[in-house]
């Protein structure tokens, strides 16, 4: 067991693929006669893996919580962020196989690059050895969170979790914009439409931007929730 294989708590029975989730594109890019593939794929199939794991994990450990608020939960597990941060406790980015001209400019240590390469490592687990396997390292890295979630709060903060949710599937961030005032000055009415990546996904109305914010934002969340796709 090499470091990294230690921290997973894992060992790797087929080389090639443990070389192919530690590759990344740039590292293809500049070395065109190694056999190795890049992790691309592999990073599509982990967040699948990841996101059905961090689901069924969640589904158990809170029986009383309701769809929706589960889907936050999950969100908050598999955002970029989230991946980027356990990447860097397992020292993920050391390992990784870059192009000179990213490992200069501080790739190891990008958010992006990192949360692919921890999907990539999932993915890697899970065809080297088996979804019980994959379920063994997610249970792991994810144990001293669990218990914590338990106690948090109803969601209320609308804007907050969709640009959560949007970063997590690698979206642009939302932009909030008033489109119209009704009303005297004393008791304004605002509304405001949220757009992403250039479309209109949600529109609210309140007593103060802030509040005709969160409202567009509930209503772009309950608009991403119809086509999502658990995991």
């Amino acid at each position: 067991m090499d470091d990294l294989e230690a921290r997973l708590g894992y060992e790797f029975k087929d080389m090639a693929l443990k070389a192919q989730v530690l590759t990344h594109r740039s590292f293809r890019h500049e070395n065109e006669g190694d056999p190795t593939p890049d992790n691309e794929r592999l990073e599509f199939l982990g967040d699948a893996v990841l996101g059905f794991l961090v689901s069924r994990a969640l589904y158990t450990a809170f029986p009383g919580k309701s769809e929706g608020e589960l889907s936050k939960l999950r969100a908050l597990l598999v955002s970029a962020r989230k991946l980027a941060a356990k990447a860097r406790a397992l020292d993920l980015g050391a390992h990784l196989r870059l192009g000179r001209g990213e490992d200069k400019s501080g790739g190891r240590d990008k958010d992006s690059i990192l949360s692919d390469a921890f999907e990539s490592v999932v993915a890697g687990v899970y065809l080297d050895g088996g979804l019980d396997e994959a379920s063994r390292l997610v249970e792991r890295l994810y144990a001293d969170e669990m218990p914590d979630l338990g106690s948090r709060q109803p969601l209320s903060d609308y804007k907050s979790y969709l640009q959560e949710t949007l970063h997590a599937r690698g979206r642009s961030e939302p932009r909030y914009e008033v489109v119209e005032e009704v009303g005297p000055d004393h008791r304004k009415l605002f509304h405001v439409a949220v757009t992403i990546d250039g479309c209109e996904a949600g529109r609210g109305h309140g007593a103060s931007k802030k509040a005709a914010e969160q409202e567009a934002a509930r209503a772009a969340v309950a608009s991403l929730r119809a086509p999502e796709v658990a995991g």
